[in-house]
């Protein structure tokens, strides 16, 4: 190289540094330009790429320079980096252990990859990653951030609380550290805690949708209605997804209603309620929708295991062990991540897929026997487009079992809960208008909330001939 090559490289380094990226980029230009295969150059300019928020430019850039010299580990923790940014997790992983592989103690290649497993669920592999990286730099904060998301993730909550306050302790201005925090303590019930925590994240991004939303969600908890309302509003306006906030001020009567939760609502609650949903329903709710489902199913089926049944929202699978006794195929679908890769776990879904149920059936070439839904139209105010795509999706006398909250009168309604009801009269005009005829539809308790019976109704329809 040159030494006015070397001369440019430095400058550029210089102005990238301080954050000068226009100029960062001329220069770096001026060293392509002369000598287009300069490794450092092309690397560079590629990082530069991805701060900018160019990603495909960046994998190319990064790419053309790893070809001419693969031995240089930054340029794979920053190709890796890159294929995050893309949403391609696995193949970020891969870029992270060849870094890795050529320098087994780079510390941010170690988060980078536990990053990667942490999105890709390996929570167990993320937090030896995690821990490898804290080994070498035990002040790491974001090694510490991705472990406490991990944990929190495995349902160690008083562990992720910790991490999570001990990243505050080294960094008070760590926004998603207050707000991952004020989530916890939510979900402890220690709502003050918790509003003083979405607070402390406000005061240093007084515009941060995250905890705007907590904080309203946290009002919400502690009966503050018209607060809620107003931090609700604050949300939407700082970038809070829309129809998320309208659903929530719809429960608070503050708007008009859905038709049903908004898909990207129920995932995310779904995915951190993970951990705990089963032992929280079971021990502490006192859920028992999925053995009367399987009780209203054996009344109308003979024993014998010879039926396609789909799980519609199998969630963690805690209908899978009592609908497999009926399967020859059992299926799953549901909108989580998180409660899938629990289902996954049990090894009793013959296959399992991530869909909304609607779309999943009207999309699916396969027919069914059994469609079973518990506890999943209570996310579902209008059905009218379930029951369509039910009957397209079932054999003629296949059925259709499910349980709904109860409603004494009318259509619907959607309860302060955030869950829907649905009267029994909606559903037997429902059952008429599409094909079903109307085999079980009984009052029942579903589960506690508070102390209280929550009144249900389980239904079994047949798809006529």
């Amino acid at each position: 190289m040159t030494d006015t090559l070397t001369h440019l490289l430095k400058q550029a380094v210089a102005q990238h540094k301080r954050g000068a990226f226009a100029e960062a980029e001329a220069l770096y230009a001026q060293v392509l330009q002369t000598d287009p295969d300069n490794f450092d150059a092309l690397h560079l300019t590629g990082v530069l790429a991805r701060q900018r928020g160019d990603v495909a430019r960046a994998l190319a850039l990064i790419g053309r320079a790893i070809a001419l010299d693969g031995s240089r580990a930054i340029a794979h923790c920053n190709l890796g980096a890159a294929l995050q940014d893309a949403g391609n997790d696995k193949a970020a992983l891969a870029s992270y252990e060849r870094a890795l592989s050529l320098q087994p103690d780079y510390v941010l290649a170690l988060c980078n990859r536990g990053n990667a497993l942490r999105r890709l669920g390996r929570h167990e592999a993320a937090l030896d990653s995690y821990g490898a990286a804290l080994a070498l730099r035990a002040g790491h904060v974001e090694a510490i951030h991705g472990a406490a998301l991990s944990l929190l993730a495995l349902g160690e909550a008083e562990e992720a609380l910790q991490g999570f306050e001990r990243v505050l302790r080294a960094q008070p201005d760590h926004v998603e550290a207050w707000c991952q925090r004020g989530a916890i303590l939510l979900r402890a019930e220690q709502a003050e805690a918790a509003l003083d925590s979405y607070r402390q994240a406000l005061a240093v991004a007084p515009a941060n949708a995250r905890a705007r939303l907590g904080e309203a969600n946290v009002l919400r908890a502690l009966g503050r209605k018209e607060d809620a309302i107003a931090a609700y509003r604050q949300a939407r306006e700082a970038g809070a997804d829309a129809a998320t906030v309208d659903y929530l001020l719809a429960m608070l009567g503050a708007g008009p209603m859905p038709q049903a939760a908004p898909p990207d609502y129920v995932a995310a609650l779904f995915d951190q309620y993970a951990p705990r949903f089963d032992r929280h329903l079971v021990d502490v709710l006192g859920y028992r929708t999925p053995g009367l489902l399987a009780q209203s199913l054996a009344r109308h089926l003979a024993s014998r295991a010879d039926k396609d049944v789909l799980d519609l929202g199998c969630g963690t699978g805690l209908c899978g062990a009592v609908l497999r006794p009926f399967a020859r195929h059992l299926a799953g679908v549901d909108l989580s991540p998180a409660m899938l890769e629990r289902a996954r776990a049990l090894a009793i879904y013959d296959a399992l897929d991530c869909a909304d149920v609607v779309a999943f059936l009207r999309d699916a070439d396969r027919q069914w026997d059994v469609l079973a839904a518990a506890d999943v139209l209570v996310y579902l105010g209008d059905l009218e487009a379930l029951f369509a795509q039910a009957h397209r999706a079932l054999r003629a006398g296949g059925l259709f079992a499910f349980s709904v909250e109860r409603l004494a009168a009318g259509t619907f309604t959607l309860l302060g809960s955030g869950r829907y009801a649905h009267a029994a009269s909606y559903i037997e005009t429902l059952a008429a208008r599409h094909g079903f005829t109307v085999r079980e539809l009984a009052p029942c308790t579903l589960r506690q909330d508070s102390g209280s019976d929550v009144a249900g109704l389980l239904v079994v329809l047949q798809r006529n001939g």
